[in-house]
């Protein structure tokens, strides 16, 4: 159980807005490498004759129509009414921690994780009750440890799936495991999905949370399985009355995504065009993770992990006597390349590696880690 009525800083993004622009590879960064736009648009001149022709004016609050039914086609059972589009999923998290949680309410939270949704609860002196995932069982859910953290006052059930940062997928098993838990006291689902998609073994896309319980939440985002983080467009599937009520808070945070951000995510979720960008993404995630298994093995046995079944991201373990957080600034100072410190998950002694990036990038910064690992070894 944690509690905190101080202040907690988002430690990764901290760290991310310090470092990412002053290094010169960021092997933090959790999607593929981002697009430019002509590859986003490609040949078509009649989409690129319609955006320059758009007047750069307020989009629909709630997400563009057409955004909004393409998104809607990738869960099933979903419409436009089960659809609020948002800046970016962190957006989404914060909409739904603030108009869900009330005073007295708990969060039960997966650990390791992304730390959004943990560290807003905390915020709002809410407490927080991690369960874990195994790491000598591949990263498998914990099932009884989820169970002993649910309890009547769990107002929110947070998983990420696939997760960040080992990019372990659930089973279906895990899956009705988390669904059980909320059934039993009347929690909401909030599952961030933004790595849907971005499966590195397999065709099929992990299977959303969304339709499986009445009280569900489900996130996506066009920064991971899409390549374009700096549309900062995201979105969260619920239940209509829930998504008007999140609807009226978005009103108070940041209105509106932009209106070009609206019409290019509406162009790249189109079904002509969505494939090729998720077999982009696919294809510097299976071309990424050799190298970084293949450099990892010339460690001798420095460096182990768990592979991820999706993402561009691998959770690393270190044999070295160092913290997490000094390894990731020595990175930066000595090597100028920035990789996430384990630290910011809750587990010291990992690096959150990322591998979604052509081979020679990838090669020069492992080059220039494995330097300054030597020298502090």
């Amino acid at each position: 159980m944690i509690a905190s009525m101080e202040f907690t800083p988002f430690d990764l993004e901290h760290h991310q807005s310090i470092w990412e622009q002053q290094v010169d590879f960021n092997l933090t960064e959790s999607g593929v490498h981002p697009m430019r736009l002509e590859e986003l648009l490609g040949d078509d001149q009649g989409k690129l004759a319609e955006l320059l022709a758009t007047e750069i004016n307020y989009p629909h609050v709630n997400g563009n129509p057409e955004l909004r039914e393409n998104i809607a086609r990738l869960y099933n059972g979903a419409g436009v009414e089960n659809l609020l589009v948002t800046v970016g999923a962190a957006e989404a998290n914060n909409l739904i921690v603030n108009t869900l949680m009330e005073p007295g309410d708990e969060l039960a939270t997966q650990a390791p994780t992304y730390k959004q949704v943990w560290g807003l609860a905390l915020n709002a002196g809410h407490v927080v009750r991690p369960f874990h995932m195994l790491s000598d069982r591949g990263w498998a859910l914990d099932v009884d440890d989820l169970n002993a953290q649910v309890n009547a006052n769990t107002k929110i059930i947070a998983v990420c799936n696939p997760n960040n940062p080992t990019g372990y997928i659930m089973t279906e098993a895990e899956m009705a495991a988390v669904v059980a838990a909320a059934d039993r006291v009347g929690a909401w689902i909030l599952s961030d999905e933004v790595y849907r998609g971005a499966e590195r073994l397999r065709e099929e896309e992990t299977p959303s949370f969304f339709g499986r319980y009445d009280k569900v939440l489900a996130l996506g985002s066009m920064s991971k399985a899409y390549g374009l983080p700096g549309l900062r467009v995201g979105w969260v599937v619920g239940p209509p009355d829930t998504i008007e009520d999140l609807w009226r808070r978005h009103e108070y945070t940041t209105i509106t995504a932009a209106m070009m951000s609206n019409l290019l995510a509406a162009h790249a979720l189109s079904p002509e065009v969505r494939p090729r960008l998720i077999d982009r993404t696919r294809t510097y995630i299976r071309n990424g993770f050799p190298v970084l298994e293949r450099w990892m093995q010339q460690q001798d046995g420095l460096l182990t992990c768990v592979p991820p079944q999706a993402s561009a991201v691998s959770f690393v373990r270190y044999d070295l006597a160092i913290n997490s957080t000094k390894l990731m600034e020595a990175l930066c100072r000595d090597a100028s390349v920035f990789i996430g410190a384990g630290d910011s998950f809750g587990v010291d002694h990992h690096l959150r590696i990322a591998f979604g990036q052509e081979e020679d990038v990838l090669n020069e910064a492992f080059g220039r880690i494995q330097k300054t690992l030597e020298s502090l070894a």
